[in-house]
């Protein structure tokens, strides 16, 4: 059984907390925040001990792995020192999007863990619902042939922003990571922004991806879409055929080149795909 903390019991946090809580491979040993009332409330709820400080918590407890999901500027400012003790320390590390708004600090974080030889991600989870991992099978079943082009779409309503960049760096480190789950490394980026009128950031994008493999693809995305209607969408086409993937987590369906016969998958929690 994994020995597991969480450090930054905000939304996320409690988020995460629970699944470990409820895996029966997990014990949640220790829940971590800056904010004292915050780690003594998910302590008493989770019953798990409290700290104020990584420094103390690695003092005290023998860690299999953490979950960084601490908070600040575009969600991913506060990550680098908390990632970087419990690396240093070889530790496991499961973090949140953005994985830095430093480039540098981000290619730190990665060595460290090479260095220590532990696991460091980034919980990217819209690759592990269902569908996604079925549309990721007929790839490697070569149902698409050769792939060609791959299209995403992702757009919400969120009227926050706290820099130019807010949008692209919160929301579309998913986007990006459906696209290279599919088709692999990007090679080139050509990318046009707009802003919505009184907006801060570039609440609209218009971005063109050439990948590693020759595959193109296309990125739309924005924070302004009407709030009833999110949108998450990938198409992805080969020489045999190509899949759409609607709002993600809901259905798959494949049109094969050759055939009139569509395969359609809807997810389980939808009753479907199990």
């Amino acid at each position: 059984m994994l020995k597991v903390a969480v450090i930054g019991m905000g939304n996320i946090g409690n988020t995460h907390a629970p699944v470990y809580k409820a895996d029966p491979l997990a014990e949640l040993v220790a829940v971590c925040d800056i904010i004292p009332e915050r780690a003594d409330k998910a302590a008493a709820r989770y019953g798990a001990r409290a700290y104020y400080s990584v420094e103390e918590m690695l003092k005290h407890e023998q860690l299999d792995a953490v979950s960084v999901t601490t908070a600040g500027v575009e969600n991913g400012g506060d990550h680098f020192t908390p990632v970087m003790q419990c690396l240093e320390a070889g530790i496991n590390v499961l973090g949140e999007k953005p994985i830095s708004n430093d480039i540098v600090k981000a290619r730190q974080m990665v060595a460290k863990a090479k260095e220590k030889g532990v696991y460091f991600g980034i919980n990217l989870n819209h690759r592990f619902v269902p569908p996604a991992a079925r549309a990721k099978k007929w790839i490697q079943e070569g149902k698409l042939g050769d792939l060609l082009l791959i299209n995403m779409t992702m757009w919400i309503n969120n009227p926050n922003e706290t820099s130019p960049w807010f949008h692209l760096r919160a929301l579309h480190p998913h986007s990006l990571d459906i696209m290279r789950y599919f088709c692999g490394d990007v090679k080139r980026v050509h990318a046009f922004l707009n802003r919505a009128p009184g907006r801060i950031c570039y609440s609209n994008a218009q971005i063109n991806l050439e990948f590693e493999n020759g595959v193109v693809g296309h990125l739309t995305g924005s924070y302004d879409a009407q709030p009833r209607h999110n949108l998450e969408r990938c198409e992805v086409m080969g020489t045999k055929g190509r899949f759409v993937l609607d709002n993600l987590y809901e259905e798959l369906t494949l049109y094969p080149k050759d055939s009139d016969e569509l395969t359609v998958i809807r997810n389980s929690i939808m009753g479907g795909l199990s």
